[in-house]
């Protein structure tokens, strides 16, 4: 269940130095946010980051940006961050933003993203709402437009039936399934260097089998 109204949290994003404020003005021009010019991977759907922190702590050669749209959890990322800066650990690398995940192709300019991650995304399990899932075909078109030609999207989820529409979605969007797994704990290959969400721990713990799949873009 996801947190909300949570008094403050709006005005502690606005003031938060870990967060982007209208990135839109950064479209095309993501480099010069970090200290360095690196490759681009954002997480859509970020939870309270914890994925992302460990991404950046493990990947000082990669910038990240980690994308929600919720101000209470976004809230609980920053308080996360803040513990850990105030241990000596610092993320350079990284950085926040709240906004609607519809809206990435007027933040990110055509070839800026290399490596788009989608984990345990909201299922919209209600037909009429199929649109609004992170690996349907209306989202797979706002990722084309912003990754390089080589770029590729990640997804994991424990939802067997929004894994299987997602399956279906990149076929019949002319994208190229790279690889996938019911079982990605299960998965000697497909689970080499996996770095886990919190969800991913609790539902893997219940005994709940992962599912991950990697795609990349059809040719233009």
């Amino acid at each position: 269940m996801r947190l909300r109204n949570i008094p403050g949290a709006q005005d502690a994003i606005l003031e938060s130095a870990y967060v982007v404020q209208e990135p839109e003005k950064h479209k095309g021009n993501w480099g010069d946010v970090f200290e360095k010019k690196q490759p681009l991977h954002i997480e859509v759907g970020m939870g309270k980051g914890r994925f992302l922190m460990d991404l950046a702590r493990l990947h000082p050669e990669i910038n990240y940006v980690g994308i929600e749209m919720y101000d209470s959890v976004l809230l609980r990322g920053l308080q996360k961050r803040t513990e850990l800066e105030q241990e000596g650990i610092t993320y350079p690398n990284l950085y926040f933003m709240r906004v609607d995940a519809r809206l990435l192709p007027e933040i990110f300019a055509k070839g800026e993203v290399d490596k788009i991650y989608l984990n345990f995304s909201d299922p919209w399990p209600k037909a009429r709402h199929a649109k609004r899932r992170l690996t349907s075909r209306q989202f797979l078109t706002r990722y084309d437009q912003i990754l390089v030609p080589e770029g590729k999207v990640e997804f994991k989820t424990d939802n067997r039936e929004l894994f299987e529409f997602s399956l279906e979605e990149v076929k019949d969007a002319g994208w190229n399934l790279d690889a996938f797994t019911f079982d990605l704990h299960h998965d000697a290959q497909m689970s080499e260097g996996n770095v886990m969400t919190e969800y991913e721990e609790k539902f893997s713990s219940m005994g709940n089998p992962i599912c991950k799949m990697v795609i990349s873009r059809g040719q233009n």
